[in-house]
């Protein structure tokens, strides 16, 4: 748990704007109406200073002395630039955010609800587990203000509104958004063997092939463990494959059980990631055998790519903030990272992604930041405290010049794309039990030795 005073916040203020001094004018030409809160050069000329133009917070009042309690599944080192990018709305309004955040929050939230201990605001990642808070503790949860509702109907599109909807009541705005169909790899590595990027799945397969027959290093490294939620990125991988194999109506089906877990489809899916996942030929490059898949923490699979003893890792955009400090992320650097390819012609799936803000009281110190979080300052101000990349979000106010890395700018470009079709992670948005609970483990299971029928199976047995 984090707390920050006054002066502090100012500090880290001056910090991210003395380090963003493009990213700043930028942001100012992309408020033409100086309503954000964004903060502008002194006219003075020399150092740029820091000045904070508190006229778009004036909607929230005088809310000096008040508190608010965030819980959330966002840690270190993304748990910075989410502090640092609250220092406006705290310096304007008064208001103490006190930032918790932890690896065992998917399971200790509900814990802490249940007993009467729900925290102001919690930063769901699963649309999921919104669900099972709204069918279990409806007294505990708050629906979203109506300034709120206004923020979400301006700048984002009714999908993303419809994640936060139970029973036709909204509760949670969008927060950040995930683009997770991407591939890191080393772009020297690629250049020195004569390698091109795949632009098919097709390519990455025989790519992958050529790999595994030319070098002495395997051609993928990957990892699922992480702590309670072990497997997860492993779901991911699946949910992915879906998306190529059976299509987005396919997909859509599984996720509400329209066809069963262990539909045919499915079966089909696990079974071509494990043409790569399964295939001691191909994984776990640097980091042991298939089994090593289970053990080996999702933060750290890549970088064994940084020492040259790995091809190819899939991960998220958000994976970029996982790199050790110095790793520099670009297409003429150590790391960067392409599109995961597919065959198909008439769709471009990305597999996404984000957490959403539900309140559990309505005091107004609440209730404003739940606004602002939810608002096209807040996310710009997102932008600019975040140097070293690894967010994006579907708010529509964001100024994708704000973005602070070429890899940020691929990510938002990908999921902007009019030809991509947007499939929000399957497991968030399945019921808690399955998509947080016997997917992850069922993703375990199949990387030690079962069966890809006796895992799916399984998931399917334990449907609510």
């Amino acid at each position: 748990m984090t707390r920050r005073t006054t002066a502090s916040r100012r500090r880290s203020l001056a910090a991210v704007a003395g380090g963003a001094s493009l990213a700043l004018l930028l942001a100012a030409c992309g408020d033409p109406d100086g309503e954000g809160g964004v903060a502008e050069p002194d006219d003075m000329g020399g150092d740029m200073e820091s000045s904070i133009d508190c006229a778009a917070y004036d909607e929230f009042g005088d809310l000096e002395g008040t508190t608010v309690n965030i819980y959330t599944s966002i840690v270190e080192p993304e748990q910075q630039t989410q502090e640092d990018s609250y220092d406006a709305f705290e310096e304007c309004t008064g208001v103490e955010v006190v930032y918790e955040g932890s690896r065992e929050f998917e399971a200790q939230l509900l814990v802490r609800i249940q007993a009467g201990n729900a925290p102001d605001i919690a930063y769901l990642p699963q649309p999921g587990l919104l669900n099972t808070i709204v069918s279990d503790y409806p007294d505990a949860i708050v629906p979203a203000p109506d300034a709120t509702v206004a923020n979400v109907d301006e700048f984002f599109s009714e999908t993303w509104k419809d994640y936060g909807t139970v029973d036709g009541t909204f509760y949670s705005a969008p927060l950040g958004a995930n683009a997770k169909s991407f591939v890191w790899y080393s772009p020297s590595m690629f250049a020195d063997a004569g390698y091109e990027v795949p632009q098919t799945w097709t390519e990455m397969l025989d790519l992958t092939e050529t790999i595994a027959s030319e070098q002495e290093t395997l051609p993928w490294c990957v990892g699922v463990e992480s702590g309670d939620a072990t497997g997860w990125a492993g779901t991911d991988w699946i949910e992915d494959v879906v998306l190529r194999t059976a299509g987005p109506d396919v997909y859509e089906q599984w996720y509400t059980h329209e066809i069963p877990f262990n539909d045919p489809q499915i079966v089909e899916a696990f079974d071509a990631a494990g043409e790569i996942l399964k295939n001691p030929d191909y994984v776990n490059a640097g980091l042991g055998g298939v089994d090593s898949i289970a053990t080996t923490p999702w933060t750290d699979a890549g970088f064994p790519i940084l020492d040259g003893n790995c091809w190819m890792h899939r991960a998220a955009n958000f994976y970029q903030t996982q790199w050790p400090s110095g790793t520099e992320v670009s297409e003429s650097g150590d790391v960067f990272a392409f599109y995961l390819p597919t065959d198909q012609t008439d769709v471009k799936p990305v597999l996404g992604g984000g957490e959403f803000v539900a309140a559990f009281d309505e005091r107004p110190e609440v209730q404003a930041f739940q606004t602002y979080l939810s608002s096209a300052d807040w996310a710009n101000e997102k932008a600019l405290a975040t140097p070293e990349g690894g967010w994006v979000s579907a708010n529509t106010g964001l100024d994708p010049a704000n973005l602070q890395t070429e890899f940020d700018q691929l990510a938002y470009e990908t999921i902007s794309d009019e030809a991509a079709v947007v499939a929000f992670d399957a497991s968030d948005l399945m019921p808690g039990e399955v998509g947080a609970g016997t997917f992850w483990t069922g993703i375990v299971n199949w990387v030690t030795g079962s069966s890809t029928q006796e895992v799916v199976d399984r998931i399917e047995n334990s449907w609510p």
